[in-house]
């Protein structure tokens, strides 16, 4: 069992940034792969990032890529996004999840077995 508390959301105008961070406990935190994920209102959970083991490979959804950077910090059991240059269509609450590290789906949500609660990002115009 992994536990997973998100935190670092909150209220920003666009074209700004905010750090989320994702505290892990319980099992090893360097025996999962692990993910970002976000849900806007009335919609799918959808793929933002994801980070092998040891954060050596990531992959970006393309909505995402060069403006969100996945990392982790295997010593602080902590997985971040930087989120920068921030839009609008940003806004949702934002999940951080743990997987297998040998998945073949690493986009899909239920490829993921542990999940935070998630936190708001909410962008204004």
């Amino acid at each position: 069992q992994v536990q997973l508390v998100e935190s670092g959301g909150g209220l920003v105008q666009a074209g700004g940034s905010l750090r989320l961070s994702c505290a892990a406990s319980g099992r090893t935190f360097s025996d999962f792969a692990m993910g970002w994920f976000r849900q806007a209102p009335g919609k799918e959970r959808e793929f933002v990032a994801t980070i092998s083991r040891s954060g050596g490979s990531t992959i970006y959804a393309d909505s995402v890529k060069g403006r969100f950077t996945i990392s982790r910090d295997n010593a602080k059991n902590t997985l971040y996004l930087q989120m920068n240059s921030l839009k609008p269509e940003d806004t949702a609450v934002y999940y951080c999840a743990a997987r297998a590290p040998l998945s073949t789906a690493p986009v899909r949500p239920n490829e993921y077995h542990f999940w935070g609660q998630g936190t708001q990002v909410t962008v204004s115009s």
